[in-house]
């Protein structure tokens, strides 16, 4: 995952415009419109029952999920993809794969697990998915993408949705004929990364896509890509006149924006975090992941370290003691350290020595 954004363009929108209340996907209403994007090594069952509690997210969606290792029974991955509980609801599970009938068997199973919506993951850039004819290398044959949406649409009765990039390259852009055709085939909404697979995370995003399709289309579209803040949000629907705002990198370093993007939806205004916040955040998620014993936590800790601290004071030093703890409890102490100092207001050599590993 490309952490950072590259130099992103900036966004105005009217003073007035405001992301949706709520946006209807089948049967199922989304409320706030906002979704939380499914990212590899992400999006996983603590994150997002983390960013439930901090509040202002409609619909979490799962990591993208192996459709092949979920109909073998055997993959132990896919089973912890699609670990989830009561209280992420609304939640959809994300699939990628190539072949018909082993994606509409999966999507079987997501609908018996208690799934509320199913989605297939046109849209990932990376090459060994791609290389499997999976994700965004399915963008160079729509008539493969059209069985996909008939064999799926056809298995199950809860909402079924694709997020897609525009195509394989600015050469190839596919955005209009794919989301009519998932009009055509039964499907309950689209969300389109409005970039290329060729551009993978870099550049800038061009919105002016996504309001193509909406354009194009009657069911909902949800827009993703370079949303940054609460007025990136109103921006975008300002600009393309999307029914939803898919957040996925800038919920990882400001796990706060769907909150925010409540608070400006309802007053024009939102609360901006403080290092205390952060520290209590970063406390909160990885304790988290310690009392629930996810699997690699500490790597999962470290992981975060690097999104967490974006922007805190010395927050360098601090990601150097978490990189080369060796345990959960010497992280902790780490963070407890550091935090405590920096919230005591103690001179920036204090900060330093703080974060140093006992």
């Amino acid at each position: 995952m490309h952490k950072f954004f590259d130099n992103p363009a900036e966004r105005i929108a009217p003073a007035t415009a405001r992301v949706p209340a709520s946006v209807v996907l089948g049967a199922v209403e989304i409320r706030p419109a906002t979704v939380l994007a499914p990212m590899a090594g992400v999006t996983d069952t603590v994150f997002r029952r983390f960013i439930r509690n901090l509040g202002g997210c409609g619909l979490m969606m799962t990591e993208f999920t192996s459709a092949d290792g979920i109909t073998r029974h055997k993959d132990r991955k896919a089973k912890q993809y699609l670990t989830f509980y009561g209280n992420e609801h609304p939640i959809s599970a994300q699939l990628f794969g190539s072949d018909p009938v082993t994606l509409a068997e999966a999507a079987r199973v997501v609908e018996g697990l208690g799934f509320d919506l199913v989605d297939l993951n046109l849209g990932c850039p990376a090459k060994k998915v791609v290389k499997c004819n999976g994700g965004s290398g399915l963008l160079r044959d729509l008539p493969l993408i059209r069985n996909i949406f008939e064999s799926v649409h056809a298995a199950v009765r809860i909402p079924f949705t694709v997020k897609f990039r525009a195509g394989w390259s600015d050469k190839e852009v596919v955005h209009i004929n794919l989301a009519k055709m998932a009009e055509e085939c039964g499907l309950a909404a689209v969300a389109l990364h409005a970039r290329t697979r060729e551009q993978g995370y870099s550049g800038q995003a061009r919105w002016e896509w996504i309001a193509a399709v909406k354009d194009a289309v009657r069911i909902p579209v949800i827009g993703n890509g370079d949303v940054r803040s609460p007025e990136d949000a109103a921006a975008m629907v300002a600009q393309t006149g999307c029914d939803a705002v898919m957040i996925g990198r800038s919920a990882a370093s400001n796990p706060w924006i769907f909150r925010q993007i409540e608070q400006y939806t309802r007053s024009g205004t939102y609360e901006l975090s403080i290092d205390a916040d952060r520290y209590e955040m970063i406390r909160t998620y990885f304790a988290m992941l310690v009392e629930e014993r996810m699997p690699g936590a500490v790597g999962k800790m470290k992981q975060f370290a690097s999104w967490f601290t974006h922007g805190v004071p010395h927050g360098a030093q601090l990601r150097k003691s978490v990189y080369e703890a060796k345990s959960e409890a010497e992280i902790l102490d780490a963070v407890d350290g550091f935090f405590e100092t920096l919230l005591s207001g103690e001179p920036a050599h204090e900060l330093l020595v703080a974060a140093q590993l006992q």
